[in-house]
């Protein structure tokens, strides 16, 4: 009906033919059709949290509060991530300890969470259901005997700066990372201890052990929540290196620090050792964000930040004169538009203008140089102090990409499923995304995201055993020659090669496997089988459908997900396009072997289409298409020295509800087709 009848209303015998034809496609591919096993996974119910930053910490909760156990994994030493830099929250003000504090207790004390700090997560082997992941822990010098009396660090000769503080005050090499650390414990930065050993005569509780070792560990795991976070844009070492470097320009992270009552300044303005109470000051958005060379994604919380920023500041010194410098402001959220709202009532001046420069005059006060874009003219401020509107950079998630073979988007961040459909889940079943290692989010996304993430968890770990779809790949081990070609093309970590030598084969992990064809699209040798869509299969539908006058048919290979379901949307809408064409459905695009398209225009086809989901990011097996789209380029060359023009074939991106875009294409096609029986005839 939607792929026939109502798309050929206006030619009722072409129609016709066409419906006797699909039948005929239809019983081809049926003749080859299997019973497919009903695949069903015991799941381990344990959940493992990687990451101790607000995601992290809801994530595990939500979980453990279902009953379930938890392992959180945190690199560092300490929980709640880059909140610990923050003062205060937007927009209502809060402060961030009386919002990550209790989570950071609720956590710590739960009887099914298990906290492992200074922890990474090394080897990851397994699939849905049941995951071995294997934690290296830190040497754990200082024992949970610690009674934060603070005499080690007072008498520890080497002094650094402190990195909570984002450089603002020194540490000691044995230090409190926090004043709200959890767990509130020393902890040894083993970089730039000198081993002398006065932290251990001087601790009462004889906590400290400097020749304590790492330790390694194996957990089973069900699931995994994927929870890193971020890490602020660093402007040094970027073009914004030479005003970073000048004394009294900050970026917002660290002036959070200095705003902060609980930080090392006690929430005093303290510069070079000095306070200072400004009478000029500027903010300057979207510094490492937005940009055509870099970051080119816009952060999103950097707006509101820096006006939650300008107006404590302008509460605490109400003669201060305040500058905004922005692209745009951007408060896209509820209640957000009322911070701009009062900036703006507390005579906060707003301009829209590109910062090309900052240096110093000869007293020492800050020169910013503008181009002022609503009047057009170039200006210059005087300034006692310049903020930095920092964005947000990927977090140290490369060694975790690495082990889990997670993949990540142009801006770094890792890569979801799905933008629309599967934004919680990655690639790998199982394993689902939290907060902003995903992408720039606020601290309310962030806690939201990590319950649906758990949701995700709690509703595989409603089951004892899950059932998984039938279509999957397999591997005739006679045909495999070991060359490892399908281990290239998998995005899931579904294949394994077993053997050595001659006697090497390509393994399924069928817990693993999606089903969409890409190995078994590249195998050279045709011993992959795509359950549901072998080569048999898809070799007799193209001879059924080519068996009458194939020179005038478009032979049409769609995607299950997008253009199949692009070509249904167009018969519900009644678009009227050409007969001429026969789809056969497949996966993915990414199942397409060239040898198809050859057989296709052996039998005399007169055009082929390929088509699939939009790329980048609209590819339900990732990259399937961009493998697609790879195999026609280097397979169009080959057509023209066989004497075909490689303009038959043809490769077209569109998505479920582009039923107009199919017609068009179609029509295209069928258009060319006609003009080429005339210039024959």
């Amino acid at each position: 009906r939607e792929q026939c009848s109502w798309v050929h209303a206006q030619e009722p015998r072409p129609a016709q033919i066409k419906a006797l034809e699909l039948i005929k496609m239809g019983l081809a591919k049926v003749r080859f059709a299997q019973p497919l096993p009903v695949r069903r996974v015991p799941v381990t119910r344990q959940a493992l949290v990687i990451g101790g930053g607000p995601a992290g910490l809801r994530a595990a909760l939500d979980i453990a509060d279902a009953g379930f156990p938890v392992v959180l994994v945190e690199r560092r030493p300490i929980l709640g991530g880059m909140a610990n830099k923050l003062h205060r929250t937007f927009p209502q003000g809060e402060t961030a300890l009386s919002l990550i504090n209790p989570l950071m207790a609720a956590v710590t004390l739960h009887p099914g969470i298990r906290v492992l700090t200074a922890g990474e997560v090394t080897e990851v082997t397994g699939h849905l259901g049941n995951f071995q992941v294997t934690v290296r822990r830190a040497p754990e010098i200082v024992k949970a005997d610690c009674d934060l009396c603070g005499q080690c660090a007072q008498v520890c000769p080497v002094a650094v700066p402190a990195e909570m503080e984002e450089g603002l005050s020194l540490r000691k090499a044995i230090y409190l990372p926090s004043s709200r650390a959890f767990p509130a414990r020393y902890v040894v930065d083993r970089e730039h201890c000198d081993g002398c050993g006065r932290c251990i005569q001087a601790c009462p509780q004889q906590a400290i052990d400097l020749a304590a070792e790492e330790t390694q560990e194996t957990l089973t795991v069900g699931a995994m929540v994927v929870a890193t976070g971020f890490l602020p844009f660093e402007p040094r070492g970027s073009r914004y290196e030479s005003w970073a470097a000048l004394d009294n320009v900050l970026t917002s992270v660290a002036l959070e620090r200095l705003l902060d009552p609980y930080g090392a300044t006690a929430g005093k303005l303290l510069l070079s050792g000095a306070e200072i109470e400004p009478k000029d000051l500027a903010f300057v958005l979207c510094v490492g964000s937005r940009e055509e060379e870099g970051n080119r994604y816009c952060s999103r919380v950097c707006c509101p930040t820096a006006l939650k920023q300008a107006l404590e500041l302008k509460a605490r010194f109400p003669e201060v004169r305040v500058r905004i410098y922005y692209r745009d402001v951007r408060t896209t959220k509820k209640d957000w538009e009322e911070l701009y709202t009062r900036a703006r009532e507390a005579g906060i001046l707003f301009i829209r203008g590109e910062v090309t420069g900052i240096s110093e005059d000869a007293d020492g006060r800050l020169v910013l140089s503008a181009q002022n874009e609503l009047f057009g003219v170039a200006s210059e401020d005087r300034l006692d102090l310049v903020v930095l509107a920092v964005g947000m950079a990927p977090g140290n998630g490369q060694p975790l990409k690495e082990v889990l073979k997670l993949p990540t988007g142009n801006d770094g961040f890792f890569l979801e499923a799905h933008s629309k459909l599967r934004p919680l889940e990655t690639v790998l079943d199982g394993v689902y995304l939290a907060g902003a290692c995903q992408g720039p989010k606020d601290l309310a996304e962030t806690l939201a995201q990590a319950s649906g993430a758990a949701a995700k968890v709690l509703g595989m770990f409603a089951h004892e055993a899950i059932t998984l779809d039938s279509i999957i790949c397999t591997v005739d081990q006679e045909k495999c020659g070991g060359c490892g070609t399908c281990l290239q093309e998998c995005c899931f970590q579904a294949v394994q090669m077993v053997g050595e030598g001659k006697e090497k084969k390509a393994r399924i992990i069928e817990a693993a496997c999606k089903g969409c064809g890409a190995c078994a699209g590249a195998c050279p040798n045709g011993a992959v089988i795509a359950r549901g869509f072998t080569d048999e299969m898809i070799f007799h539908q193209i001879d059924a459908a080519l068996a009458a006058e194939p020179e005038k048919k478009i032979l049409v290979f769609c995607c299950n997900w997008c253009s199949y379901a692009g070509a249904d949307f167009a018969g519900v809408s009644r678009l009227q396009y050409s007969p001429a064409i026969r789809i056969i459905r497949i996966m993915c695009a990414g199942r397409i072997h060239p040898k198809f398209i050859l057989h296709a225009f052996k039998l005399g086809a007169g055009q082929v289409l390929v088509s699939g989901c939009h790329p980048p990011g609209d590819c339900h097996y990732l990259s399937g298409n961009l493998k697609a789209q790879a195999r026609i380029d280097k397979l169009k060359p080959r057509l023209a020295k066989k004497g075909i023009d490689p303009a038959r074939l043809r490769l077209e991106w569109i998505s479920a509800t582009e039923g107009r875009a199919f017609q068009r294409v179609v029509q295209e096609m069928a258009g060319q087709l006609r003009g080429a029986e005339k210039e024959e005839g």
